[in-house]
């Protein structure tokens, strides 16, 4: 019969206690209760939205159809206004456009290959009632709509089932108006009980929800239900807005974003009764595009604008889902910078050197929330490697102009020099969970480098070499054990190795090839983000066997900087452009269960 290790490829670890990383699926034998023990990921209490790929080109327009893993946007407020853009789950594709453009459309449709456009102003301000419909390939132009008006709500709806709703023609007066489509043609139905415009909805166009709006003078917090031939006042939203999204049933709907008299992350939950607030958006935005035939399990939103157009995605993951991890934004370093060093916690981390235009020496400490500036590090550089925690880190190598052998360690309130490397470096894979034991390896030297050094808290040796020579790699883990992965070869490579304490042994490659990443972790349990490839905002986390690709950063960048765990870590810095940004990353807790009781 086979054993775990036959079946797993691994041996079941022993610890008197839960595994300092938890991971899904692990499993152990705990010494104390003497029970073999494994993790359950739990479920979320509350829905969360995590960041997915950017569209190819920023934009505001609340057009969109499909799903979380299939969508599609189409049109924009601004010129060009006819763009089209695929969603796999992973990255945006442009697509064949539009025949016609048109500013402040709106359009459903239940997959990326099956949309319908409608409604909406031919530039400068002519309302139009043109519909088209995507076959996955090109649009046509189908029957027209009974009255040419814009900024309309629409029911999430499929190219053979929709209800449009409201709008206004350009300027005042605002329309209380429906429509439903029927595959070839639009015929009028029961009038909303308000007029307004720029209002959202969901359901289908026989039982369909229209919520929010501006009503001149006012947005508006108004939700109404529709029974396939009238509308029925129901329970307001919370927030009273306009300019939002919304996507799910007559029965189960969320309500995100909006604006009026501020930029929106709100989102709102509906059960059929009433709303509730649940998880907000990472970027708040409005005029924003969602995936039509998202769920209150799974969603997706697009676009929109801040203040500023924006090409954030941003995936919805509801209660009771399993989620694979998130990005949320952090407070802001003092001193935008890329390049620079990183060590502790996500909630007590410390962040130094870099470069700015010009390599600095800033030393800042993070408590969760803000940083704040402490002494500077002796010698300013750049591309340095680092290990340890807030109060006891460890500095070596890096780019102060030339290549730095310097090392230099952190009590928690200064910086000292200690003994120097024996070959200087920079852009090094580095790793180590104090700043008595650390490993620098690769680098560009000149060259790309092989060597390996082994700090001991008093000096570095030399030891045995990577089996790939690299720089603008990235190295995860607690001497002994650790990871090197990422960087160029002269091409860009995503080669992975593991060492043991003793030697380098080549494992599974990243997803994506890429140098000057980010990383968190101890092994075997790392993540990696960011980094040269576009769209620079890949996220990937380590098992201890292989790769999976996870959900994306908020902001796209390289020459970032991490620290913490596979749970609970903070990417730092970065450019272009030169950034303070922080994002902090979060994964649903586990739970440890005993064999044969649960």
């Amino acid at each position: 019969m086979a054993d775990y290790k036959e079946i797993r490829g691994t041996k079941i670890q022993n610890f008197t206690a839960d595994p300092p990383t938890m991971l899904e699926g692990q499993v152990w034998y705990d010494e104390t209760a003497g029970t073999i023990q494994y993790n359950i990921q739990n479920y979320n209490p509350a829905g969360v939205w995590s960041s997915g790929a950017n569209l190819n080109t920023a934009r505001s327009v609340r057009t969109g159809a499909g799903t979380y893993t299939a969508a599609l946007m189409f049109a924009s407020h601004d010129s060009p206004a006819d763009l089209n853009e695929s969603y796999n789950g992973s990255a945006w594709t442009e697509v064949a456009d539009l025949n016609t453009a048109l500013i402040k459309s709106t359009g459903f449709g239940a997959t990326n290959s099956a949309a319908i456009r409608c409604s909406g102003a031919t530039p400068p301000g002519t309302a139009s009632a043109l519909t088209e419909s995507w076959n996955g390939t090109s649009w046509t132009e189908v029957a027209d709509q009974n009255q040419a008006t814009e900024q309309r709500g629409s029911v999430s709806g499929t190219t053979t089932a929709g209800l449009i709703f409201g709008g206004q023609l350009p300027g005042p007066p605002m329309q209380a108006a429906a429509e439903s489509w029927n595959g070839s043609s639009w015929t009028e139905t029961g009038d909303l009980n308000t007029a307004r415009y720029t209002l959202a909805g969901s359901g289908t166009n026989t039982a369909g929800l229209a919520f929010g709006g501006n009503e001149d003078p006012g947005h508006r917090a108004l939700t109404e239900s529709f029974n396939g031939s009238s509308w029925t006042e129901v329970n307001d939203l919370n927030t009273a807005r306009d300019s939002l999204i919304g996507f799910g049933t007559s029965t189960a709907s969320l309500a995100t974003g909006g604006y009026r008299p501020a930029v929106y992350d709100n989102t709102e939950q509906w059960d059929g009764t009433s709303w509730t607030e649940t998880g907000d958006l990472n970027t708040a935005r409005t005029t924003l595009s969602r995936a039509s035939s998202g769920t209150t399990t799974n969603g997706l939103v697009f676009g929109g604008s801040t203040g500023s157009n924006t090409a954030a995605t941003e995936e919805w993951a509801g209660a009771g889902t399993v989620s694979l991890g998130g990005w949320a934004a952090g407070g802001n370093l003092n001193t935008a910078r890329y390049a620079l060093g990183a060590t502790g916690t996500q909630t007590a981390g410390l962040a130094f050197a870099g470069n700015t235009g010009s390599v600095t020496g800033a030393t800042e400490s993070y408590d969760g929330t803000s940083w704040t500036e402490v002494n500077d590090i002796n010698t300013a550089r750049a591309s340095l490697g680092s290990a340890g925690t807030n109060t006891a880190a460890l500095a070596f190598a890096g780019d102060s102009g030339s290549k730095s052998v310097d090392a230099e360690v952190w009590d928690g309130s200064s910086w000292t020099e200690v003994n120097n490397l024996n070959t200087a470096r920079y852009a090094i894979a580095d790793f180590g969970a104090t700043n008595t034991a650390a490993i620098c390896a690769g680098g560009w030297v000149p060259g790309y480098s092989v060597l390996t050094e082994s700090w001991n808290g008093t000096s570095w040796t030399e030891v045995n070499d990577l089996n790939t020579g690299r720089y603008g790699c990235t190295g995860i883990g607690a001497s002994p054990a650790g990871l090197a992965t990422g960087g160029t070869t002269g091409s860009v490579t995503g080669v992975t190795e593991s060492w043991n304490g003793t030697s380098w042994t080549e494992v599974g490659d990243l997803n994506t090839a890429r140098q000057q990443i980010g990383s968190a972790g101890t092994y075997p349990a790392a993540l990696v983000f960011g980094g040269s490839v576009s769209p620079q905002q890949q996220t990937e986390k380590w098992n201890g066997t292989n790769w999976t690709e996870v959900n994306d950063l908020s902001t796209a960048r390289k020459q970032l900087t991490g620290t913490g765990t596979t749970t609970a870590a903070l990417a730092i810095g970065g450019e272009p452009p030169t950034s303070a940004a922080t994002e902090e990353w979060t994964i649903p807790s586990f739970t440890a269960k005993t064999v044969g009781t649960d």
